[in-house]
């Protein structure tokens, strides 16, 4: 490995996206370009820092060198730091293989981020490392910690996501209140009575009705929204929360 980076650094990222149809996904990896076939592993993006990188670079650098994936929303939500994280398996000795350093552990910096599943079809994610979209009860077994830390992303996006407006991170820039409820329910992890959720939804002023509805569908078309960004920010100022 260069000597540019610091072997015992590291930022992962957790990419989540919506598929209208099948629900939240999370973007995995191969664990390296060259993996023997009886040892393919999985894993999330990620790798060591650069030691002239800031942290938010790095991840940046990360997610467009693994994925293909560039200007996307990414927040760090965590620090893992367990000294045994690495285990003592086939993993560690890939990673001590791979940086010709006997490592004994890393410490990694955690983000997510999230895509509009739309937007980035599989054909142009990064080939290089197979990236590909898993569902969220799809998941494997992944190196190291790295389950513990989809699952540690996926509580915090639960949990921000009630007070920031994440859902228009991932859904198309003109949405129907179906969708809305979809992506609510598919981050939350629970049911909404459609009738009170559309009711609370047609009470928010930056979520705004557009003179348009769906054509070429087979049911009657639903009236598109869109987010009203300054409105939000307006708001946010004069109350506290988000609440979908």
């Amino acid at each position: 490995m260069e000597t540019f980076f610091n072997p015992y650094i590291s930022v992962d990222i957790v990419v989540f996206g919506f598929d209208d149809n099948e629900g939240l996904k999370v973007l995995l990896i191969n664990r390296s370009r060259r993996d023997d076939p009886s040892l393919k592993r999985l894993k999330l993006p990620g790798n060591f820092i650069n030691k002239k990188e800031k942290l938010h670079d790095s991840a940046n650098r990360i997610l467009k060198e693994f994925t293909g994936i560039k200007n996307i929303y990414l927040k760090q939500f965590a620090v893992f730091d367990d000294p045994g994280r690495l285990g003592d398996g086939d993993d560690l000795k890939w990673l001590r293989d791979r940086t010709g350093t006997e490592i004994e552990r890393v410490v990694t910096i955690a983000y997510y981020s999230l895509v509009k599943l739309h937007q980035y079809s599989e054909t142009e994610l990064s080939k290089a490392y197979n990236a590909r979209w898993f569902g969220m009860d799809e998941v494997p077994g992944l190196i190291f910690d790295h389950n513990q830390i989809i699952d540690e992303g996926l509580a915090t996006l639960q949990k921000e996501f009630l007070t920031e407006p994440l859902c228009f991170e991932l859904l198309p820039k003109k949405f129907t209140i179906n969708q809305l409820q979809r992506i609510s329910e598919a981050i939350l992890g629970f049911s909404i009575d459609n009738r009170n959720f559309r009711k609370r939804i047609n009470r928010l002023e930056y979520v705004v009705a557009l003179n348009e509805r769906q054509t070429g569908v087979s049911h009657k078309p639903a009236r598109y929204y869109i987010f009203d960004r300054e409105k939000f920010d307006i708001l946010k100022r004069e109350h506290t929360g988000f609440i979908i």
